[in-house]
């Protein structure tokens, strides 16, 4: 295997550009008064990209970063929903202090540094 083959350079390349939009839309929530609790929180069943809350609402955020905002909105499938939503049962299992009134799954899109937020994006069934 080729350290630096051309797939590697482009791997690489995605995860700056999810880091960086990661770092983009916490700074959002930060400038709207929540409080990140978490960061790329790895699970048993997968990561969570940002976990925030304010006194009320605890959100969970998957941030996806593309070429278009089309793109980024495709790329959150089914299967990685119900990931989500399993990963953030085990989170809140562990952080009972996390507990809020109310919680929510949302999706930052994120494209040339332009963040679309879609709020209570995932839901239970």
């Amino acid at each position: 295997m080729q350290l630096h083959s051309p797939a590697n350079a482009k791997r690489r390349a995605a995860e700056n550009l999810g880091r960086h939009a990661e770092e983009d839309v916490a700074a959002f929530w930060r400038a709207r008064g929540y409080d990140i609790l978490a960061q790329r929180l790895r699970t048993g069943v997968g990561e969570i990209d940002l976990i925030l809350a304010d006194r009320e609402t605890l959100v969970f955020v998957e941030v996806k970063a593309r070429k278009s905002m089309a793109e980024a909105a495709y790329s959150v499938s089914p299967r990685q929903q119900a990931r989500l939503l399993e990963a953030a049962n085990l989170a809140l299992a562990k952080h009972d202090d996390w507990q809020r009134e109310n919680i929510r799954f949302d999706v930052a899109l994120v494209c040339n540094s332009v963040i679309e937020h879609v709020e209570d994006a995932i839901r239970y069934h």
